[in-house]
């Protein structure tokens, strides 16, 4: 995975996707000899991935996942690499074919990547083509983090989201745009969420489909919702928090078996997605083993947790913001605040929408309910 040939001192360099057949291999050989736990000794998932659905994964992984293809798709949208505050950062960069587009960044989270915003980039830069309004067309920034994907991994510590808010903001005005929006759920909400809160020149506003909008001291008396909302974080941080608890203390532990990288990010897309019970009732095989083979093929594991590590202090209780703020709740997101609290931290809230179904993984699970409300929500920004 190296860029095409330019000269090294040029800014913005062309990159195209290319793993190696033996780097493929050798990820066969590896999960051949994957040597398995003895099974749960419960009938549900309360003690990690199922030992038969972790088998099956893996064995599609082995014999009929194509990385050719995903590798094909990625290569169809052009990409880039460019040197911010020292580190190489990879991104696709796809601009509209329309008239006052507008400029959109937007940020991923873990175990997200590039791959949950491939089905947005058509939608989002021609919507005519998918049904919309050529008033609505964006131009797309979708940048790895730091560490993330084909972007360069930190050799220091310090890349904390302020930083990467910071390279962001360098990363719009290299590419030109002095007037842009930003998205993002998961970490790449709290980057957002971070942009909102320093509103560098040039930000329109921003949409969230991941809210960090908690009172900083919960109130003794609660509505249903707001209940609901402290019940769904203590799940996210005590039953479902292995991700964050480990990853935020000990992130340089996951790294070697591809067979244990998937199951603790295929634990992950179960846990938090619209599903019945398996996370392939939300997501289909290949979207998942896209974004787990990119962390396997990139060597990202340990430098990926590291997001968590970085950012140990950052709770849900996030920063009064007062730029322009469009939300989009899906319903079996966790933790799912309660609007209350939203309208009370994003003093300029110019949209509120409630999906009818997806959760936390929207880009992935819901592409097109996304598109709509992106597009619903920044509307009003382009005059």
């Amino acid at each position: 995975m190296t860029p095409s040939p330019s000269p090294t001192s040029a800014p913005v360099r062309p990159f195209t996707v290319s793993v190696d057949d033996s780097e493929i291999e050798d990820l066969k050989q590896r999960l051949a000899r994957t040597r398995w736990p003895d099974p749960e000794t419960v009938g549900d998932w309360s003690q990690g991935v199922r030992a038969a659905n972790a088998r099956s994964l893996v064995d599609y992984w082995q014999h009929r996942y194509d990385w050719r293809r995903f590798e094909s798709e990625l290569n169809r949208f052009p990409q880039y690499l460019t040197e911010i505050d020292g580190l190489d950062i990879h991104f696709i960069h796809v601009k509209s074919r329309n008239p006052g587009a507008m400029p959109l960044i937007l940020t991923h989270g873990w175990p997200g990547s590039i791959v949950e915003f491939l089905k947005l980039i058509g939608p989002l830069t021609d919507p005519v083509a998918f049904g919309g309004d050529a008033a609505d067309s964006f131009d797309v920034v979708i940048p790895s983090l730091p560490g993330f994907g084909f972007s360069q991994k930190p050799t220091e510590t310090g890349w904390t989201v302020s930083r990467i808010a910071g390279a962001w903001v360098e990363l719009m005005k290299r590419l030109g745009y002095r007037r842009w929006a930003a998205q993002g759920g998961d970490w790449g909400a709290v980057v957002t969420t971070e942009l909102g809160s320093i509103q560098p020149e040039g930000l329109l506003g921003i949409h969230l489909n991941t809210q960090y909008a908690f009172p900083a001291q919960i109130p003794n008396t609660l509505t249903p919702e707001q209940r609901h909302a402290v019940e769904t974080l203590a799940l996210y941080t005590g039953e479902l928090g292995g991700s964050n608890h480990l990853q935020g203390t000990k992130p340089q532990t996951v790294a070697d078996s591809p067979a244990g990288q998937a199951a603790w990010i295929y634990d992950k897309f179960q846990s938090k997605t619209d599903n019945r019970g398996r996370a392939e009732d939300a997501l289909s095989i290949d979207d998942m083993l896209d974004a787990i083979s990119l962390y396997w093929f990139t060597n990202s594991a340990a430098s990926s947790a590291r997001i968590y590590w970085e950012n140990r202090s950052r709770t849900f209780a996030g920063p009064k913001l007062t730029l322009p703020v469009a939300v989009t709740i899906f319903p079996k997101d966790i933790p799912r605040l309660p609007r209350s609290w939203i309208e009370d931290t994003y003093r300029n809230l110019i949209h509120y929408g409630e999906a009818e179904k997806g959760g936390h993984f929207a880009a992935l699970e819901q592409p097109d309910i996304l598109v709509s409300e992106i597009r619903t929500g920044l509307r009003t920004l382009r005059s």
